[in-house]
């Protein structure tokens, strides 16, 4: 089982820097910035919930009726978290085509769950968006507290490093362990 990292040997030398994949300097990096495996947990569990507050109030932003889509009857499938899920999904692929695959799992998990919140709104019960800010500032409230606990002092630029690059790197570390590619 072997890291993609500079600490890698390859045929008896060190990998070069200039040798890694972007990502590979990504994920290197926040290993540097995130090195307390004990808070990894954590990263997962308030990166989905964060991404799933996110994704769950982008989703419920009006979009516009498109004539086409609504004389198909079709105009219940895209919307605005439509897009998100494209963008990041884009974003995740140019980086770790293999990694973007769970992400786009995780993402259809939150997409299910998201609807059923529509269901439960449409029942008389709370609004999506409120459901979804609320776990979207408890997990980052959540994020920050794990970040303060790293041995090293860690800036906003850092956190938008581990929100952005974070869910692909915590896959990463899961596929290290299970010693599959990526």
């Amino acid at each position: 089982m072997s890291n993609r990292y500079s600490h890698q040997k390859k045929k008896g030398k060190k990998v070069k820097e200039e040798e890694l994949r972007p990502v590979d300097r990504y994920f290197l990096e926040l290993d540097q910035l995130f090195p307390s495996p004990g808070n990894r947990l954590g990263y997962c569990v308030s990166l989905f919930l964060l991404y799933f507050g996110v994704m769950g109030c982008i989703w419920m932003i009006p979009f516009p009726q498109i004539g086409l889509l609504v004389r198909m009857e079709m105009n219940d499938f895209l919307n605005w978290g439509s897009f998100f899920i494209a963008i990041t999904i884009y974003i995740y692929l140019k980086l770790a085509p293999t990694l973007s695959y769970m992400i786009l799992f995780c993402l259809a998990i939150m997409s299910f769950f998201i609807v059923r919140l529509e269901y439960i709104q449409w029942d008389g019960g709370p609004a999506v968006v409120l459901v979804c800010s609320l776990i979207a500032v408890a997990s980052f409230i959540l994020l920050c507290l794990l970040a303060a606990r790293e041995p090293k002092k860690i800036t906003l630029k850092d956190l938008w490093k581990l929100i952005s690059i974070g869910p692909i790197w915590l896959w990463s570390k899961l596929f290290t362990k299970l010693g599959w590619k990526y």
